[in-house]
Parts: structure tokens; sequence; C-alpha cells
């Protein structure tokens, strides 16, 4: 038996129906916030993700899928969606002529070579925002409200926004050195990787989950400290916004997030059981401008989908989520299944999940079936009825029949569905 490959599986079953039904509630709620879809390969040139993710992160050192194709082009499944989607707005010159932000969304799957375990995977699925052209801190709120008021829609109530600011080009600087000169004498205190960032990439080190524990990092330098007077102003307008959306949020300085292009806001969606983070985003003023853009702020944040179909789970329990089947069609000869099937048809174009006897059974096992489909309504067909036009619908709650022509079918169950 050829197995799938270690870090993979397969969407089936619940988390099956889970995924598409995030998958449509994403999309009714972009539209209510006006934000367009956006796809990019699965794959890109290497240098997309090296220059934009960042060189010295984990995830361009440790864990990009990089492969040479064919022609010997050097290329990279990608590991996250933003540096995909600025690609596209530079290369596609999405920018020109506008004067309002541009909006996005995308939803897709990622791959990153990392060691499996609960809610992570190498292939997993993410949702995410990444909004152009929009500087005002009220569209940091809008972003950071858009996936809040997301999770609450999916049925997630018990999360946080963790939020934190890498403040400006100054700010990171002075508290780099501050972090620094506190951090060097305890060195060899850290984990290798840990020492390893010192070097290329310090303020990785705040958020390390090996040395999550440790004394050392609880004792860390605040950036708060070393804020600018103008990072201190976005901040705290930022704040106010939030609390005027009514949204949930705790000040966690070690929120810094794992790629080089953020600065000035950042978050997290954390629940409040496991401390476990559903996604999160920031600000990325400079990312476009580093791929070759104009110099562009943006702002956007990602959800894990898998660690959201996670969540749901925990909080479904034992409950079964399914859609419901409206109408079974029975049958037993020829005659009634092809009718059975021309009338699932006129059905199904009117947006009424039905579902017919498709695999031979006997009349018993179709009431067993249905009833384990949870039809709401059965349209139980026979010969004599048909030959005068009339069709059986019998409601599988209450019992109760009712024998009608077979031309009002559509409007009778879309009356009483």
């Amino acid at each position: 038996m050829i197995a799938k490959p270690k870090g993979t599986y397969d969407l089936i079953g619940l988390d099956a129906k889970l995924y598409n039904y995030i998958y449509n509630v994403v999309q009714g709620y972009m539209d209510n916030y006006n934000y367009e879809f956006i796809r990019t390969p699965i794959f890109e040139a290497s240098e997309l993700f090296h220059r934009g993710v960042g060189e010295t992160t984990d995830i361009v050192t440790k864990e990009t899928y990089d492969f040479i194709d064919r022609g010997e082009r050097n290329l990279t499944l990608r590991p996250e969606g933003t540096a995909g989607v600025v690609r596209s707005v530079i290369e596609n010159k999405l920018y020109g002529n506008q004067n309002g932000p541009l909006k996005y969304y995308y939803f897709g799957t990622m791959y990153r070579y990392e060691r499996p375990q609960a809610g992570r995977y190498r292939e997993f699925s993410q949702m995410g925002v990444e909004v152009f052209n929009a500087n005002d801190p009220m569209i940091d709120a809008e972003v950071i409200s858009l996936g809040y008021n997301l999770l609450k829609e999916l049925g997630i109530e018990k999360f946080t926004v963790h939020l934190n600011t890498l403040g400006d080009l100054t700010t990171r600087q002075n508290y780099t050195a501050a972090l620094k000169k506190y951090l060097k004498p305890h060195l060899a205190e850290l984990c290798p990787d840990c020492q390893k960032r010192y070097e290329t990439n310090p303020l990785r080190i705040i958020d390390c989950k090996a040395d999550k524990d440790n004394d050392v990092l609880k004792n860390v330098p605040k950036i708060s400290d070393y804020l600018t007077d103008e990072s201190k102003a976005l901040f705290t307008k930022l704040k106010e916004l939030l609390t005027i959306l009514d949204i949930d949020y705790e000040i966690d300085e070690r929120i810094v997030r794992g790629l080089d292009y953020y600065d000035y806001n950042v978050w997290e969606y954390v629940t409040d059981d496991a401390n476990i983070s559903l996604g999160g985003g920031g600000r990325y003023n400079n990312l476009v401008k580093t791929l070759d853009g104009p110099d562009m702020p943006a702002v956007g944040f990602a959800f894990g989908i898998d660690r959201v179909i996670t969540e749901l789970k925990n909080i479904l329990g034992s409950q079964e989520f399914t859609n419901n089947v409206d109408v079974y069609i029975m049958s037993v000869n020829d005659e009634e299944k092809m009718q059975a099937l021309r009338i699932a048809q006129d059905l199904r174009l009117n947006n009424v999940m039905t579902e017919i006897n498709s695999n031979n059974l006997s009349l018993k096992s179709q009431f067993k079936m249905a009833d384990s489909l949870k039809a709401k309504f059965l349209v139980i067909l026979n010969s004599d009825d048909l030959q005068k036009g009339l069709v059986n619908i019998k409601d599988n709650v209450t019992k109760e029949e009712v024998k009608i022509d077979e031309g009002e079918i559509v409007d009778w169950i879309l009356g009483n569905i």
C-alpha cells in the first residue's frame, strides 16, 4: 500500500465538512467587507520568499520546500500567502490609479517542512487578507476586527486578540541594541537556535517556543520603553479604535511574529483555554518596496484553517456537523428511477439538497438511508401514482403524508422546507 507523505492528511469526513463550512463563511464575510478574491501560484521563484519572508527566518532556513525544475529554475512551494500576493500586486500593476485601499483575500494550501504535530502539518491550509495603499490605524482596526468577527461567526467565542507594536525603524534599532546588550551575558542559557538568532534576528528570540519558560526571556527589556512618539501615538489610536469596536484584546509584548517583513502593529488570535494561536498578522509597510514595487503601506493577517478546524471540533464535541438532506426520493423499478432522477434535478436546480436511490436499495433500506441522512421530506414514487401524474410526499418528522400533482412538487417543497 502506498501511504500519504509524512505531515499530510486526507481531508475527509467531519474535517472536510468543517473545511467547506469555513470556506463558505469566509466568502460571505469577504463580500461584506468588500475584499476581492485573489489566487496566486502554489510555487513561486525561491527568491520571492528569501527576500520577502527573510533569509534568517526559520521558514526560509529550515522549512521551505525548494526544488529546481526542468528549466533549471529555483522554485519554492509557498510557505505563506503574503509574499505571493505582494508579487501579484506588483507584477500586475494593481496599484495603478488607486486612491483608496486595495483589499484582497485568499484561501489555499501552504507547505513547510516542520515536525508534524497536532494542528501543524507540512501541507496545511490558510486563509488570509491583505490590504495595500492604506496607512491609517482605521484600516488596522478593520483588519483585526474582520478576523475577530469571522472567528465569532464560525462559532469560536473564547479567544482574545494578543496585541503588540514593533514600532518604526528607529524604535526597532534602539530596542534591538538594548535587547542584545541584555542577552549577551546569557547566551549560553539560550537554545542553539536563539544563539544563532542573536546575530541574525534577535527579535525572534522573544517568542522562541523552546525557551518560552526560560527566566532569561521573562525579564527581557520591553519594546514599549523604546517606542518613538509617533509609534506610541499610532498604537494608542489603534487601541482606542478596537475599544470602539468591542474587540477583546490584551497587550502581549512577546508577540513579534515569525516573518521579517512586519513593522508597527502585530497581533495574534489566541484561544483562552489552551493558549493556541489560531492565526495572526500585522503591518508590513516596507515589503512592497523590498520586492521592487512602489513605496506602499500594507497590512494583513492569516488563519491556519487546520487549527480552526481543530478548535471547532473541540467546541462541537460529539455533535454531528452535517448538512441534513432536504429531500430523499424513493424508487424501486426502472420507471420510478427515471422519474426520480428528473425530479431530483428539478429540486437541485432550485437549491434543494436532494438524494436518490442510486444503489438499488430495497424500500426498507431506503427508509433507513433517509433516516441516516436526516432527510426532512421523503418523495415516495410508485408506478400507479406516476401514471396519474401524482407523487406522495411524507414529512419525515411529523410522519404526515400528502399526495400532489407531480408538476407541483418543487413549489410544494420550497413552500414547506
